[in-house]
């Protein structure tokens, strides 16, 4: 009988995950080793580092670095035996309505969103490619975008077109990486219930906002995204790239 349905299975892969203390990056990263990754996971805080690292037990190796510390993502990166598979999750968000925008903000949200992402696929795709059989086993990588990547909304312009061209590299370096057979997707969820999103979401005025633009009614949760991206990262999904998977309960398609 022939089998139609793929497995996620991630069993022997080694994946790096940017931003992994908390939020989406955390629960990527259990994710992940559920079905078999080792992790490299890469995060600011050496607090919640060890409590992943903890948490996991074993295959993972936890390094704390900002992601706009050039020198020292390259020292991790280039110090790998190999990767497999990128997570691009680091990201921050300043809300500020367009004509309040403090430029320190702008250089905070471009550096972090748009120059640190494509610095660490830069660094992890030379990585990736230095293995031999890399046109055979394939890699996947993924950055974690936003809705807002795709539609605009108050008090998010600076941070919409920081995603928006995070949606450009994504299709761009798919095109380009394909003949290594290295696929290149991203996430678009809505508001999910991550502890920084969390004291937005206490503010009735702004739940009342976001849960009446979902059709389904409800916030994502780190599980929802974790599991999209864990997905994207198999060989489930090895037909998939250069597009995005929308986890947004339906806000985008009004």
């Amino acid at each position: 009988m022939v089998k139609f349905l793929k497995d996620i299975n991630l069993k022997n892969k080694i994946a790096v995950v940017t931003g992994a203390t908390k939020g989406i990056g955390r629960s990527t990263a259990i994710s992940m080793h559920q079905v078999g990754a080792s992790i490299i996971a890469i995060g600011r805080n050496k607090k919640d580092l060890n409590s992943l690292r903890k948490k996991l037990k074993h295959r993972i190796k936890c390094f704390e670095c900002d992601v706009n510390d050039y020198y020292g993502i390259s020292k991790i990166i280039n110090n790998l035996n190999r990767i497999d598979i990128l997570v691009n999750n680091a990201g921050t968000n300043i809300p500020e309505p367009f004509l309040k925008v403090k430029k320190s903000s702008l250089e905070t949200l471009l550096n972090v969103n748009t120059k640190a992402a494509f610095n660490m696929s830069k660094l992890c795709t030379d990585k990736i490619l230095k293995h031999k059989n890399r046109k055979k086993i394939g890699a996947s990588i993924i950055h974690t975008s936003s809705m807002f990547g795709l539609v605009g909304g108050p008090n998010r312009t600076v941070y919409s077109m920081t995603k928006f061209g995070l949606e450009g590299l994504t299709k761009g370096m798919a095109i380009d990486l394909a003949q290594f057979n290295i696929r290149v997707n991203s996430v678009c969820p809505t508001f999910v219930a991550t502890p920084r999103a969390k004291k937005y979401l206490a503010n009735k005025k702004f739940n009342k906002y976001a849960l009446s633009n979902i059709p389904l009614g409800r916030i994502a949760t780190e599980s929802d995204v974790a599991t999209a991206i864990t997905f994207l990262s198999s060989d489930a999904a090895s037909m998939i790239t250069g597009t995005n998977i929308i986890i947004d309960g339906g806000w985008t398609a009004k």
